[in-house]
């Protein structure tokens, strides 16, 4: 597999399981990551701060029209979805709700499938909903890996549970082999 891109979902609990993902990614990790966390639609992002201050990677909240650089870590903003469109370019939709959530993890991964088949990793993290069990399915099908939290350790096993169930594929690590597992996808 030639990994081109990775796009991660978290719900509940997703803050703390993220902190121990992204900053494990090392300053050569030259594939574009993105992310959606349910936050609260009126709250200001604070991830973006966070996480820049604890990566090696840059850290940014994603923009309209904005093409994907390697290297870098994209956030949905809060209130919208985070879609890739053809020729890997960032796009934000105000659609909608999805599993009552804006951002939606399947909006971003379904996307994500069709853009970057089989060079997309898609991870599922700790979450107290379905959102993201689609979306994983649709990496899968379209040939690229999926990566489920080990729902012993998630905070919230709901999340991962159900992509586990809709993405039987999906290989399931503790958090502190995701981003080693990542990296040898690049090699």
């Amino acid at each position: 597999m030639s990994l081109r891109a990775v796009v991660i979902g978290a719900s509940a609990g997703g803050v703390q399981a993220l902190s121990q993902v992204l900053p494990d990614l090392p300053a050569g990790f030259r594939v574009p990551v993105m992310v959606v966390v349910h936050i609260p639609p009126h709250k200001e992002n604070a991830l973006v701060d966070l996480f820049a201050r604890k990566c090696h990677l840059q850290v940014k909240e994603a923009e309209d029209k904005e093409p994907l650089a390697p290297g870098t870590i994209y956030f949905a903003p809060p209130d919208y979805h985070l879609l890739v469109e053809a020729g890997e370019t960032l796009a934000l939709s105000s659609d909608e709700t999805v599993n009552h959530s804006r951002p939606a993890i399947d909006v971003l991964f379904e996307t994500a499938a069709d853009a970057f088949g089989s060079g997309l990793a898609g991870v599922v993290l700790t979450g107290a909903n379905q959102d993201g069990a689609k979306g994983l399915k649709a990496v899968c099908e379209a040939g690229g890996v999926g990566l489920v939290q080990d729902s012993a350790t998630a905070e919230v096993a709901t999340m991962p549970d159900a992509a586990r169930i809709a993405c039987p594929g999906a290989r399931t690590m503790y958090l502190d082999e995701i981003a080693p597992a990542l990296q040898a996808m690049t090699r």
